[in-house]
């Protein structure tokens, strides 16, 4: 009995605290509200129940739905505050404090959008010009849902100061800072985004059903987290045996052991170091093996040995030659002795068998730490093992997916974006693609489509300006091709969508690191934009783009837009670099490229009768030096339209 009424008990207080009056988790203490817009506002009561809502001088009533849902729409204030948001009805009363009314921008996209003001370049000298009490930031916390949420579930705004600065999207947090020494008017950072993500997870199943291309997938979601992971399994089988069917048996990875194997399937990876969902096998959570092959000099073979791991605090089995040689399981990295004799001269076979990270579990399997823990040494001698390992989950075993960004298409939209709509905002700002790269082709359609398919939800055609793809690997030309290029072509083909603007950053990039650390300068690209086409100021804001070319006497002559006030290279020798010219042979060469005007004239000895002209057609375009006058770098771009690699590559 007593049992019974503490359970009666409980179901009156839970459903007591549901019905209470309360608004949105956005509508917090510290929050800036989007000026000279309507302020929709909204929230739960109980179902039925009329609230009274106050902002400033106005108030409004509503009556809540069959839900409890709430919601109403003041009318647009000024620049001002702070003032006081409050809801009232018979389940209570709710209150914000602290209200400021401003800009308010929508910073999302991937990793370099969510970098950090205390990762990026002198956070020391920044901390100390962060205290401005009219900059707030809210992060949306990383979720990803099948359906979608109501709210969200957590989140706070936060007053920019030395002390909490370090936490704020740097690219948004520098940006605003920007806009208000230039304008005076509080800014207000909504900040969602999540490294690593696809653009197909923040667009919705409504949109991709009206996309061609996207909409067989939008048909098929799946319905339940178990039915995504096995998607997710057939997916990964289909990666590396190329067969959706195929499924290991406990018999088939006992052979990876036997020193012999043929690693052919496996998943390569260069750094051996980090979650195995950055090296392309997102979110495989279980058992799994890694290997690397090691070439052992005669002299070590009769000595013993020390094998240096990294850390998997998970059970580890390590192999050498298809011989058992250890079991352990340990914090931290270990060191390992060999006895005389394992090894052999020339080639050798090292395979470690381990599951997920014990004290980390998130983790999944794999390694932590430094690449600098892996090697083989005897004395002074050692061979480094801190790359060129390749890595296979078991199938054969129990496993699971962690339930991340990239596991289902339109999941973070979901969780991420919908608790967001309709605040007001002024506009968006966007720094992703690099997960998109392999599909650089498609991206001509997906982000138009996300761009049209958020501004419909809003019901508002905002501002939505991007970053366009930073410099980052390999120095490619034009006739081996370039992935990035090509994203970087999709992004500048959706500057045809009403309201937009995009800020060139290949020239502060870092070809060694996806996430370069100058976010300042890529900031103030996007901050000019805005106070250009937002806020009405008379300034140069964008970058030389492509316009069109003409080819006569064996020369290419390229006109641009944005070059108004003139070109100009930056090169301590005058040079311009990164341009490349092509005949009908489709053969590139790198050609002697002079700025004329606000053109730029382009030949090639070899090239007598050219069809086309690229710039900065790499990876990471580090030669490339074309700027405007006004200190602008000029975008990659491409006057051919020749099939690229990237045209047969689909999001599935």
């Amino acid at each position: 009995m007593k049992r019974f009424f503490f359970v009666f008990l409980l179901v009156i207080v839970n459903t007591s605290l549901f019905a209470q009056v309360k608004f949105a988790r956005l509508f917090s203490d510290h929050v800036v509200l989007q000026r000279q817009k309507p302020v929709p506002v909204w929230g739960w009561a109980k179902p039925g129940e009329k609230v009274k809502i106050t902002l400033a001088t106005q108030t409004l009533n509503a009556k809540a739905d069959t839900e409890g849902k709430w919601s109403v729409k003041f009318a647009p204030l000024e620049a001002g505050g702070p003032y006081t948001l409050s809801v009232s009805a018979r389940s209570g009363n709710a209150t914000v404090n602290d209200v400021l009314i401003g800009e308010v921008w929508l910073c999302s996209g991937q990793s370099n959008m969510e970098w950090p003001v205390s990762a990026a370049n002198n956070f020391q000298q920044e901390k100390q010009n962060a205290n401005f009490p009219q900059i707030r930031h809210f992060k949306v916390e990383h979720h990803v849902t099948l359906t979608p949420e109501k709210d969200l579930n957590a989140g706070e705004w936060k007053i920019a100061s030395a002390e909490t600065v370090g936490g704020f999207t740097a690219i948004g947090f520098f940006f605003a800072r920007e806009l208000y020494q230039k304008l005076n008017i509080p800014v207000g950072i909504l900040h969602s985004s999540w490294g690593g993500s696809q653009i197909e997870g923040w667009i919705s199943k409504e949109a991709m059903l009206t996309n061609d291309e996207l909409k067989s997938y939008a048909q098929n979601l799946p319905q339940t987290w178990e039915e995504a992971d096995l998607i997710m399994d057939a997916k990964l089988r289909k990666q590396l045996f190329k067969n959706t069917s195929y499924t290991p048996t406990g018999e088939d990875e006992q052979k990876y052991l036997s020193g012999s194997a043929d690693f052919s399937d496996w998943q390569k990876t260069a750094d051996p170091i980090g979650q195995w969902d950055w090296k392309g096998l997102m979110g495989f959570r279980g058992k799994g093996y890694m290997a690397r092959e090691i070439d052992i000099p005669a002299d070590m073979v009769s000595k013993e040995t020390i094998l240096s791991l990294a850390e998997n605090d998970s059970p580890n089995q390590i192999y050498i030659n298809g011989k058992l040689v250890n079991e352990v399981s340990v914090k931290g990295a270990k060191k390992i002795t060999i006895p005389a004799n394992t090894w052999k001269t020339g080639k050798n076979v090292l395979v470690i068998k381990l599951g997920n990270m014990v004290g980390n579990a998130w983790f999944g399997p794999g390694f932590a730490g430094s690449a600098n823990d892996l090697f083989v040494s005897e004395g002074s001698q050692k061979i480094s093992l801190a790359k060129d390992w390749m890595l296979m989950p078991s199938f054969a075993e129990k496993h699971e997916f962690a339930h991340l960004m990239n596991n289902v298409g339109t999941s973070i939209f979901n969780a991420m974006i919908v608790p967001l709509i309709p605040f007001a905002v002024r506009g968006m700002l966007w720094y992703q693609g690099e997960s998109n790269a392999g599909r650089a082709y498609q991206y001509r359609q997906s982000f138009p489509l996300m761009i049209n398919d958020w501004r419909k939800l809003w019901n508002d055609e905002f501002s939505f300006y991007w970053v366009q793809l930073s410099s980052f690997g390999a120095e490619n030309n034009s006739n081996t091709g370039s992935r990035w290029g090509e994203l970087r072509e999709a992004q500048n083909m959706t500057l045809s969508l009403p309201k937009t603007g995009m800020a060139v950053s290949t020239d502060v990039g870092n070809p060694k690191d996806i996430h370069p650390t100058n976010k300042q300068d890529v900031a103030h690209r996007l901050a000019t934009n805005a106070l250009k086409l937002d806020y009405g100021q008379n300034i140069p804001y964008a970058s030389p783009l492509y316009d069109k070319a003409q080819f006569q006497d064996g020369k290419a002559v390229v006109s641009f837009k944005h070059a108004e006030n003139g070109l100009a290279v930056k090169d301590r020798y005058g040079y311009l670099k990164g341009f490349e010219i092509a005949g009908d042979d489709k053969v590139f060469y790198y050609a002697k490229a002079e700025i004329s005007g606000n053109t730029v004239v382009v030949s090639h000895p070899k090239v007598t009768r050219p069809t086309a002209v690229r710039y900065a057609w790499s990876d990471a375009p580090e030669d490339a030096n074309l700027y405007s006058t006004d200190g602008f770098p000029a975008s990659a771009f491409r006057t051919d339209s020749w099939p690229g690699l990237t045209v047969s590559n689909k999001f599935e």
